[in-house]
């Protein structure tokens, strides 16, 4: 079964060593765009990896194309190959914020052609409440060749 919306928490937890199945954790703070990275370092839930807003999810900034560019599709397919995510590849994205900067990656895998990802229900906090275990152990990566379909999900005026 793919998940391409959201997954509920005791669906995660019958799947955090699935092999199958990549846990990414996107916490970020606009005001602190080093808080993602320190909270990860010190708990996360099990086997998942960590991808920067800005650094990971964004393009270069070029002072006239926002404070969050859609990245370049080859390098972001890179990234998202290099941390596991291959064409079969179940996903799921999380942060502290409500589905906000999980939000971000959703649709960056989905606008890439990758359906197979779904924001944890209720984010951070709904695993920690149903008493999800934490650790500090960074995964080993099993890096998969992500080839990107670019889909073009264009809205006009009319």
């Amino acid at each position: 079964m793919s998940y391409t919306t959201l997954v509920d928490v005791a669906t995660l937890q019958a799947h955090v060593d699935d092999p199958a199945w990549l846990v990414v954790d996107v916490r970020h703070q606009l005001a602190d765009t080093g808080y993602g990275e320190r909270v990860y370092a010190t708990s996360h839930i099990p086997g998942a990896v960590f991808l920067h807003c800005d650094r990971d999810l964004s393009g270069p900034m070029t002072g006239c194309n926002g404070r969050h560019p859609l990245p370049d599709v080859s390098v972001l397919a890179e990234k998202l190959g290099a941390i596991g995510i291959g064409a079969s590849t179940q996903v799921v994205v999380y942060d502290d914020a409500q589905g906000m900067i999980a939000g971000r990656l959703w649709w960056l895998l989905r606008w890439l052609g990758h359906d197979s990802v779904a924001l944890l229900d209720g984010g951070l906090q709904a695993w920690q409440a149903a008493g999800g275990a934490m650790t500090d152990i960074v995964p080993n990566l099993s890096p998969r060749v992500f080839v990107p379909l670019l889909q073009e999900r264009l809205v006009d005026v009319d």
